[in-house]
């Protein structure tokens, strides 16, 4: 009878060297497959940095549309107490002034917003208020295309013509910085 060897014998194992290779692939695979949903927040474009002084002129009270909203989420606007849903008709009155009046915006490129909150505000009243304030503008530039280009305003509207409305009725909206908890200036 012929010895066998140990080499001869049938090995009972599982080559698992390229198991490690597999591994590394299906993982690459996912990572580069798979998407990561990102909160955007609030698009809103800072001015460049300067380290000179800012040049600080006297505005005309008249040009400035002054929104406060406290610790209890009240809002204040110029002086008077007004619901969030009033504040969009009213922001876009203020800015276009139809009817010509002495206590509202001189023109649209003279319209300042200036927005300022409590640090104990809440953030959805935040975000609501401010969503007004933009869907005044939004609004508003969708007035003139319409009255001038026959269509809405929209990003697929040519550059030239988006540029032209929004020169005529600029987006300023100015936020100051957030008075202390409970602290009303």
């Amino acid at each position: 009878m012929a010895k066998t060897k140990t080499r001869d014998r049938m090995n009972n194992e599982i080559n698992a060297g390229s198991m490690a290779d597999i591994a590394f692939l299906l993982l690459i695979f996912f990572l580069v497959t798979t998407t990561i949903a990102e909160d955007k927040g609030i698009l809103v474009k800072l001015p460049p940095w300067s380290d000179e002084e800012p040049d600080i002129t006297k505005l005309k009270e008249r040009n400035v549309y002054s929104v406060l909203v406290n610790a209890q989420n009240q809002l204040l606007v110029r002086e008077q107490s007004m619901r969030i849903g009033d504040l969009r008709e009213n922001a876009k009155e203020f800015i276009m002034n139809p009817a010509g009046r002495p206590d509202l915006a001189e023109r649209p490129t003279s319209a300042i917003i200036s927005l300022k909150n409590d640090r104990g505000t809440n953030y959805q009243t935040y975000l609501e208020v401010y969503n007004e304030l933009k869907g005044a503008y939004e609004e508003l530039w969708d007035e003139l295309a319409m009255k001038r280009y026959g269509e809405p305003y929209t990003d697929d509207m040519p550059f030239a013509q988006r540029k032209a409305i929004r020169d005529e009725i600029p987006f300023v909206i100015s936020e100051a910085e957030p008075t202390n908890f409970g602290e009303e200036d």
